[in-house]
Order: C-alpha cells, then structure tokens, then sequence
C-alpha cells in the first residue's frame, strides 16, 4: 500500500504565503510524477503543479510566476510554495503521484491521490 500525506494548509490573506507538503510512504519501488491538483466549491479539480522524475515541471496558467514546486525524491516528498496569494487560489489542494510499488512478488503501478487539504485566502 501506498499513502500520501499532505499538510500546510491554512488560512491566510491576499498576497501572503504558504508551503503545502506532501510525502509518499509505502512499499514504493519509483514514483514517476508528484503533483498538486486543486478543487474550488463548484469546479471540477485541476491541475496546478506537477515535476517529473527528471526534475522537467509544468504549472497551470493561472498559478505561474507565484508557485513553485519541488520535489525530494530521497524522502520520496513534493512541495508548493506557493507566493502572493489571491483569493481565487481558494481551494482544497490534493496530491497526486505516480508510484510504482511492491506487492508481495509483483510491481504495480498506480495514481496515489491524498486526501486533501484546504487553502483559505481572504481578508
């Protein structure tokens, strides 16, 4: 089994900052991607940051210039630091990864996702 762990979330107001954290634990053989989705009250989850195992990163529009991912591959850990925040990057934020791992005698691969956790922008 394969858990991702997300925390950093929290209040805070237009133009601050905040790191959101995410680690993977598990029998985990590689991860390929780790990524950070979000969803607002009435939309559909998006895409925010992701970095691949070779370090290449794409962004969403809306977010570029202001966040920045990283990744850890020996603590298997992604982070979103994440500047001058607007009100519109209210969401639940969720992590996401692509983990190959050990069951039993066999490799499996699969989309690991956390459970969430919620970013407040406001005054």
């Amino acid at each position: 089994q394969v858990q991702l762990v997300e925390s950093g979330g929290a209040w805070v107001q237009p133009g601050g900052s905040l790191r959101l954290s995410c680690a993977a634990s598990g029998t985990i053989v590689g991860i390929s991607h780790m990524g950070w989705y979000r969803q607002a009250p009435g939309q559909e989850r998006e895409l925010v940051a992701r970095v691949f195992s070779g370090g290449d990163t794409n962004y969403a529009d809306s977010v570029k210039g202001r966040f920045t991912i990283s990744r850890d591959n020996a603590k298997n850990t992604v982070y979103l630091q994440m500047n001058t925040l607007k009100p519109e990057d209210t969401a639940v934020y969720y992590c996401n990864a692509g983990v190959r791992a050990r069951i039993g005698v066999t490799q499996v691969y699969r989309e690991v996702w956390g459970q969430g956790t919620l970013v407040t922008v406001s005054t």
